[in-house]
């Protein structure tokens, strides 16, 4: 993309508009980093959302497909991209060439509330790469917060490392491995940068490392030699050495397995240099994912609220509400973050300005009551700027939605009838809507998969566990993830699950797959 660095500033309208919204959302208490707007042409705009939104990435075969399929996807009408922002600092976002001056007002005022939720939300602090250390405490921050994020510096210098790899090894060999590590890029612990592990390790570790302590009988100094000779000493310090339990590896189930495999398989160095990678930027799109419905929604939220209180005037307001309604429409079937997000900020913010909220509240059972009730708190505006800073996608959910909620945007579960062929609506209860919906939102609907032997039947073999929740393992994926696995660990691999109900062990042994009986 450096050939198009020249030709992507804004003009002179765009920025007066851009300083005009900055100034808005910095009065409704909006908190950001410094944002610098780009505008792109179309094939720069999918070129750039190929990349996941950097302009520059480490070579790989999957970008171009990405690119071809936004192409063609453009071409024929079926999907425009109006925006992208990057998650870094300073915040850099993309406008797209040709869009009205109505729309660029809706993407710039939704870029500033998403900078603001990645400045702010708590799960957004484990990209801060000068971050010493776990975070222990997620909501402290230092005044004023100025992390580094230079994101765009690091994914290129990413593409550097690989690509001297490349030259060195050759592109066949670099892709093929680069597939492996992709297939395996969810089996990381996504709330590794907040557990305080890290701590603890360094400490086990220093305390094996203490000397061994031998008894010693009790002499006077010049006794002490024939009391405590040393020869005895050395030999009951080989012996407690001896004697000592070997310890298992892991110590306790370990989720973060891409971080395992770099920390013991046996890896050549680019090899492990390429693990990394993609370890590290896997780790820096987890926040976005954990956040989706939450941050969509607090963007869709603000840019409404600065856009048509603040910016538009009479004649933009019936293209704004025709754009906007477009991104906030649902169809049968389908989620769509952002109206779920927007409705759901909403309803706290009247039901915190209500007072709607407490044991009082909880306790009344007069339903009269509760429509009427209206205690002209005006807290609302304070709560969802603290849910904005506290919470993510499931504990977002898990906490505000209501059956009130459900019932008012009529939400539902739907599934496959194989009787009828087709997708219908399974259930309209309150419980079956929001149990489905964190499942869908827990772990990103992924497996759980963790490492607990790395010595498995003392052969060498690493073993893994799934654990179960209700969904077996699909045996395609599982497979291809074990050949993976084989690829990195070099000796056989294995996980335990549970398939119709029934624990097994699938194994890869390098050569054929085997699936067996095995007691959890």
């Amino acid at each position: 993309m450096s050939k198009f660095a020249l030709n992507t500033a804004l003009p002179r309208y765009l920025r007066d508009t851009q300083q005009r919204v900055e100034a808005v959302a910095r009065d409704y208490g909006l908190d950001f980093f410094p944002v610098i707007f780009e505008i792109l042409t179309y094939d720069q705009m999918n070129e750039i959302a190929a990349y996941g939104g950097f302009p520059s990435r480490y070579p790989h075969w999957r970008y171009g497909m990405e690119y071809e399929q936004l192409s063609k996807s453009y071409e024929y009408g079926l999907s425009k991209i109006y925006e992208m922002v990057i998650n870094n600092n300073p915040s850099y976002a993309y406008l797209l060439e040709g869009n009205s001056l109505t729309d660029q007002k809706l993407v710039m005022a939704h870029v500033y509330a998403h900078v603001d939720f990645f400045k702010n939300n708590f799960c957004f602090r484990s990209t801060d790469l000068d971050q010493k250390g776990n975070i222990i405490d997620p909501v402290r921050k230092t005044t004023p917060y100025d992390p580094d994020r230079r994101w765009i510096d690091k994914m290129a210098n990413h593409g550097a490392r690989v690509a001297r790899h490349i030259e060195r090894h050759g592109i066949n060999k670099v892709e093929d491995f680069i597939d492996r590590c992709l297939s395996l890029e969810n089996l990381i612990d996504p709330w590794q940068p907040f557990s305080g592990r890290g701590a603890a390790k360094k400490g086990d570790e220093e305390e094996d490392e203490k000397p061994i302590e031998v008894p010693r009988l009790r002499a006077k100094e010049y006794m002490e030699s024939f009391i405590n000779p040393e020869e005895y000493i050395e030999a009951k310090k080989k012996q407690l050495a001896k004697d000592k339990p070997e310890r298992k590896v892991p110590e306790r189930p370990e989720r973060d397995v891409l971080g395992f495999l770099l920390d013991h398989a046996p890896l050549e160095r680019w090899e492990r240099d390429i693990l990394e990678v993609i370890r590290d930027e896997t780790l820096y799109f987890v926040p976005q994912r954990q956040t989706k419905i939450m941050n969509e929604g607090w963007a869709a939220y603000w840019h409404s609220k600065i856009l048509t209180e603040k910016i538009l005037d009479a004649s933009e307001i019936i293209d704004y509400a025709d754009n906007n309604a477009g991104v906030m429409a649902t169809a049968p079937g389908r989620l769509n973050p952002y109206k779920l997000g927007v409705e759901l900020f909403r309803y706290i913010e009247e039901r915190w300005n209500k007072g709607r909220f407490g044991r009082e509240w909880e306790e009344c059972n007069d339903l009269d009551a509760k429509r009427s009730w209206d205690m002209r708190l005006g807290l609302g505006r304070q709560k969802i700027f603290q849910v904005r800073a506290l919470y993510n996608d499931v504990t977002f959910i898990d906490e505000f939605l209501t059956p009130e909620f459900v019932l008012e945007q009529k939400l539902y579960t739907f599934g496959f009838s194989g009787r009828n062929d087709r997708f219908e609506i399974e259930s309209r209860q309150f419980r079956d809507v929001k149990e489905k919906l964190l499942f869908s939102l827990t772990n990103f609907g992924d497996p759980y998969i963790r490492v607990v032997d790395a010595n498995h039947q003392n052969r060498g073999e690493l073993l893994l566990e799934h654990q179960h929740g209700g969904v077996d393992l699909r045996a395609d994926y599982a497979r291809e993830t074990l050949v993976s696995l084989v690829r990195c660990w070099k000796r056989p691999v294995a996980v335990a699950t549970r398939l119709d109900n029934k624990p097994v062990l699938l194994r890869y042994d390098g050569k054929e797959h085997s699936m067996t009986p095995y007691k959890l």
